[in-house]
């Protein structure tokens, strides 16, 4: 099993920056691709990035690339997500995910992709 826990969220004013942390606790956690994920109020949740296991490869949605940056440091079991130059419709709940040994997607950017996830982060953009 694989817990993760995320940290970092806040109310930032547009512009601004913010960094997320998901911390992950687990046998095999570092083995795994991580994702990040975001819901927003009355909005499916939506794919906002992924890191490979060993952190050499990346993806980011179109929506947030050049301005999001998704890293993981596996000595410390964590995943982050540097934000800047943050948006109001970046406002949204922000979830850590954890892939796992079976995968019901193919894709890093599709939820079936991941076995784990968080409880979520708020983040609020203010304008």
């Amino acid at each position: 099993q694989v817990q993760l826990v995320e940290s970092g969220g806040g109310l930032v004013q547009a512009g601004g920056s913010l960094r997320l942390s998901c911390v992950a606790s687990g046998r095999t956690s570092s083995d795994y691709g991580m994702g990040w994920f975001r819901q927003a109020r009355g909005r499916e949740r939506e794919f906002v990035a992924a890191v490979s296991w060993n952190g050499g490869s990346t993806y980011h949605a179109g929506s947030v690339k050049g301005r999001f940056t998704v890293s993981r440091d596996n000595a410390k079991s964590t995943v982050y997500l540097q934000m800047n130059s943050l948006d109001t419709e970046d406002t949204a709940v922000y979830y850590c995910a954890s892939g796992g040994t079976v995968h019901q997607a193919n894709e890093v950017n599709a939820a079936g992709f991941y076995a784990y996830w968080g409880q979520g982060t708020q983040v609020t953009v203010s304008s």
